[in-house]
């Protein structure tokens, strides 16, 4: 393939892919982009800490890893919201999720559960804080599915607020 083309199309393939995948077993978008898509445009982030983690850069792995998370949500999300603004005279993106609220309230919850474990584990990077970051990953991938699936409700809702 000529220089630049995978770049182009690979993200729409793999998008299409897991949609129809999706669709098929009957798991919604909202869960396929909390799951699969979310882990799917992790990789080159895991990779990147896990060899400077191996250099023992344990800080840069940090910070990459929480500098990719701020970019993403301060860059990654509004710019293209921004252009679909320019493109469709201002008309604003509709996100429809059931649980949209109570998911960035979780996500703030883990947070400070993330810094309390670093805490914990006195500021170092062991197995044990491994472990419970998985664990505090697993807890926020349940609780995040069965809002969406509404098996629980979220107190708040978007036409709420």
């Amino acid at each position: 393939l000529p220089d630049g083309v995978m770049e182009k199309w690979m993200p729409s393939f793999i998008k299409n892919i897991s949609i129809l995948v999706g669709e098929t077993i009957g798991i919604t978008e909202e869960i396929m982009g909390l799951t699969i898509l979310a882990a799917g445009t992790s990789i080159p982030d895991l990779i990147t800490s896990v060899i400077v983690a191996r250099k023992g850069l344990g800080d840069m792995a940090v910070s990459s890893s929480v500098g990719s998370n701020i970019f993403d949500i301060t860059v990654g999300l509004p710019l293209p919201w921004l252009l679909h603004a320019f493109i469709n005279n201002f008309t604003p993106v509709i996100v429809s999720s059931n649980g949209l609220f109570c998911a960035i309230v979780l996500l703030f919850i883990m947070l400070l559960f993330v810094i309390l474990s670093i805490g914990a584990c006195k500021w170092k990077m062991n197995k044990i804080l491994g472990l419970i970051m998985f664990i505090l990953y697993i807890v926020f991938l349940i609780v995040s599915v069965l809002l969406e699936q509404k098996t629980i409700e979220c107190p708040v809702t978007v036409g709420s607020l």
